[in-house]
Order: structure tokens, then C-alpha cells, then sequence
């Protein structure tokens, strides 16, 4: 809770929800660009706004997402919609890849396997979703990730092939 207190301030003290331009992200690698969103100094994707999940933490390979499902995440059973799972999931995986991306050096997810494991009910507060690379290579990455609760519950696990791919100039200037 602390460290999720601590990074909703930044996002709230930074650049807020948006999608950074070019020229912010020019020459940057993908955990630069990670680490900057981090610190507030470039905008926070809005779906993390929308859903109620933010960054963590990331390192090269590795990706921590914090969500907190709630009412408007539930479906007609009463159980949060597999949808927000593979949301949060979906942005673990890809951030991971993101952050093993060279300046000049996007990917696109190709692929994504998710496996619900158990509903999350609305007792539950808080989830985590961990993403890890397994494999960045010049056209292909692919990473796993789990979705735990704060015991370590297993609720989701997933995985991703993504297609790695040399920016458009215009995109790196």
C-alpha cells in the first residue's frame, strides 16, 4: 500500500494520463521511457486511470503492475470480468517487453494466452500482476506474468508472444 501511495502522488505531481509524443521519447530505450513514467516525468497510459491499475515498479525484463478491482470491474455474477484480469495482465507482459526495447525498437503483442485460475471476489482489495521476459530477440520477445493477491493467491497466470519491429523514422524523431 505504501509503495502504491507513493507512485499514485507522482502520477497525480507529473505529467498525468496521456500518451507521451515523439519527440519526449526521441533516443530513449524502453525502460528509460519506463523509468520517466515512473517519475511522473512522461504521461501514464489513461486506461490505467480507467481501470484503476498502475505501474509499480520495472526493471529490464520485468514488470509490476498494482490494481484495485471494484464495482465498476464486476460482471452479472458478481466476480470481477476476465477482462480487467487480462487487462492488468496484457499491461505486465507488454511493459516488460517494453522495457528490453533498444531507441528506434517497438513491438506489437502478436499473441495473448491467459488462464483465470480463480474469481476474484470483491473481498479482495488489491491484486499484483509480475510480468518477466523470457525471450527478446530482434523479431520476436515473449514473457509470462502472474496475477497474486496479498498472500500470494494465485488468481490468473498469462503469457504473450509479441512482434518486435524498427520504429518509423518519424517516430523517433
Amino acid at each position: 500500500m505504501a509503495e502504491e501511495a507513493v507512485q499514485r502522488a507522482r502520477n497525480a505531481g507529473g505529467a498525468g494520463p496521456g500518451v507521451a509524443r515523439p519527440e519526449q521519447v526521441a533516443g530513449m530505450d524502453g525502460l528509460a521511457v519506463m523509468q520517466a513514467m515512473l517519475r511522473g516525468e512522461l504521461p501514464y497510459p489513461t486506461i490505467a486511470q480507467t481501470l484503476d491499475f498502475l505501474l509499480l515498479q520495472v526493471d529490464k525484463g520485468r514488470a509490476v503492475f498494482q490494481g484495485t478491482p471494484g464495482p465498476a470491474h464486476l460482471n452479472p455474477m458478481g466476480s470481477v470480468h476476465g477482462g480487467w484480469f487480462a487487462t492488468l495482465l496484457d499491461s505486465a507482459l507488454g511493459c516488460a517487453v517494453h522495457s528490453m526495447m533498444p531507441a528506434g525498437r517497438g513491438y506489437t503483442t502478436a499473441e495473448l494466452g491467459v488462464n483465470l485460475v480463480r474469481a476474484i471476489s470483491p473481498k479482495v482489495q488489491r491484486v499484483r500482476a509480475i510480468g518477466e521476459v523470457q525471450h527478446c530477440g530482434r523479431q520476436l520477445a515473449t514473457a509470462t506474468a502472474r496475477l497474486l493477491g496479498p498472500d500470494g493467491t494465485l488468481y490468473a497466470h498469462a503469457s504473450t508472444t509479441c512482434l518486435v519491429f524498427e520504429l518509423p523514422a518519424q517516430s523517433r524523431a
